[in-house]
Order: C-alpha cells, then sequence, then structure tokens
C-alpha cells in the first residue's frame, strides 16, 4: 500500500527521468538505471581512485587473464551520466589487451553513450583518466598486484 509519501517520490522521480530524456540519450539512461560491472573486485591485478574536476570519484579495479582484461569493475559517488560512463568503458575494456584499453579515448567512450551535453563531457574524462590510471599502476609494478589509489 502506498503512502502519500510514496507517491509523491514515484512522481518525483518520473519527473526527474523525463527531463533526462530531453537532455540525455537513450544509451546514457538506461546504463546509468541498469549499470554493468558496477562492483568491487576483490584482489584486482590493477586499480586506480581519481577524483574528477567536478568532485566525482570513480575507482577502476580489474584483473587480468592471458593479457586481456579478464574482469573489470567501477565504483563512484558521481551523477547518472558519471555511471553510465563506467558501466560503458568497463564494456569497452573488458576483454581487451591492456594496450587495446588503454587506447579507448573520450571521443570512442562519447560515440558509445550517444553522445553528452558539453556540461557533461567531463564524466566521460573521468572515467577514460581512471582506466588508464589503473592499467599504468599495473604496468608500473610490473604486473604485481597493485591496488594504488
Amino acid at each position: 500500500m502506498d503512502t502519500s509519501f510514496d507517491q509523491w517520490a514515484k512522481e518525483l522521480q518520473e519527473m526527474i527521468l523525463e527531463e533526462d530524456r530531453k537532455i540525455f540519450s537513450p544509451r546514457v539512461i538506461d546504463e546509468y538505471l541498469h549499470p554493468k560491472h558496477l562492483n568491487k573486485l576483490a584482489d584486482p591485478d590493477g586499480a586506480a581512485m581519481v577524483t574528477g574536476p567536478c568532485g566525482d570519484t570513480m575507482v577502476i579495479e580489474f584483473r587480468v587473464g592471458d593479457g586481456r582484461i579478464e574482469e573489470i569493475g567501477f565504483l563512484t559517488d558521481g551523477c547518472g551520466p558519471t555511471v553510465a560512463c563506467g558501466s560503458v568503458l568497463a564494456q569497452m575494456a573488458r576483454g581487451e589487451t591492456l594496450d587495446g584499453a588503454l587506447a579507448i579515448d573520450q571521443g570512442e567512450l562519447l560515440k558509445m553513450l550517444g553522445g553528452l551535453p558539453e556540461s557533461h563531457l567531463h564524466c566521460a574524462q573521468l572515467a577514460v583518466d581512471t582506466l588508464q590510471r589503473a592499467i599504468r599502476n599495473y604496468q608500473n609494478t610490473g604486473g604485481e598486484h597493485n591496488a594504488e589509489r
């Protein structure tokens, strides 16, 4: 049984989602509502934590198998577009070689997302920067377990 507060919260959420549909692509909305790889890995091979210019922080962790990113997870305290960027970037990086994942740039991520408004471009850059730092941390330790943040 819904209380009046519950009904108000549902209506507010729908209003917010309707506004988001005017600004963001369907892919961005789907990814922030249903993110993939939003998790913390046990015993990652590589990891990094980066705080972007807007104050959002992202953590990316991965495990390597046969020279490829076998498992990847991300966490963020950021907004919906930041969650979407982490989700799509993790999907792009999983299965890639380290060099292949390191080569993923903001433009590729934005293309996969269907774009972002200029006011949210930094979300994509935060995700890319975090992945690149995690890979470099891993490479700088010679592939030993490293969870530098």
